[in-house]
């Protein structure tokens, strides 16, 4: 009967990280750049000298659905969506390097670029300082370029160049913070050929519909294993019912 129980007691645990997972997906739903996170189940026999007769569940979130969101067309100069694999790269708040899809940059009241969340975007040696009161507008390598309204005449000068990297399951992560990293724990190298659309902005990748079916299956699923523990009880009592009348 333990046995019984101590697989039904590990399968709970599995789909309530599942619901934690499902939740949070769902959460960022709208959120600008999101990528959905990806759950892995592996199971987890105790080793002994004895019988391998109870087996666990190991849940954790293994990776992210890379898959590009919907591009929405905004018009706004510092709005940005990345092409293919490429990230462009911000500072965590560790001090390292973070990568992100999240395009929706602002300029901060210290005049530095930071993304919708606040983090420093980076360029090719820091964070993106931009001159005050210049209109700024990306090109299509990440070159950032400042005109000065007052002088017309005078063409644009080359501010900075946004970090973009090529982020593929294979060398980034994703942390608990959201954020993707290097697997390697170091920095990824700039990719000079990685290319970005100004006046756009990439949408989460989360379906919706798909979550709240994954949801609805992830609840039904920890309520049967609920019921299990609970007919483990009824057994366990019967029993006991049965060991006191014979005696």
């Amino acid at each position: 009967m333990d046995r019984f129980v101590y697989t039904a007691m590990s399968g709970m645990q599995s789909s309530h990280s599942r619901l934690r997972v499902i939740a949070n997906n769902m959460a960022n739903a709208q959120t600008i750049g999101f990528r959905a996170e990806l759950m892995q189940h592996l199971p987890i026999t105790l080793k002994g000298t004895g019988l391998e007769a109870r087996a666990a569940t190991s849940s954790e979130v293994q990776s992210a659905d890379l898959t590009a969101g919907a591009l929405v067309q905004t018009g706004r100069a510092l709005d940005i969506a990345m092409t293919g694999n490429a990230m462009l790269t911000v500072q965590a708040q560790d001090g390292g390097e973070a990568y992100s899809r999240r395009g929706d940059l602002t300029i901060a009241a210290s005049g530095i670029l930071v993304d919708g969340v606040g983090r420093p975007v980076m360029g090719e040696s820091g964070p993106i300082s931009i001159p005050p009161g210049q209109e700024i507008s990306v090109s299509g390598d990440g070159s950032i370029t400042a005109a000065d309204p007052a002088a017309p005449d005078q063409p644009p000068q080359i501010v900075g160049r946004i970090k973009l990297v090529e982020a593929t399951p294979e060398n980034v992560a994703k942390g608990i913070d959201g954020q993707f990293r290097a697997v390697s724990g170091g920095i990824l190298p700039q990719d000079l050929n990685a290319k970005l659309q100004s006046g756009y902005l990439e949408q989460s990748n989360v379906n919706p519909t798909e979550v709240l079916v994954e949801m609805i299956e992830a609840q039904r699923l920890f309520e049967m294993r609920s019921k299990l523990v609970s007919t483990a009880r009824d057994i366990d009592q019967s029993g006991s019912s049965l060991m006191r009348i014979n005696s």
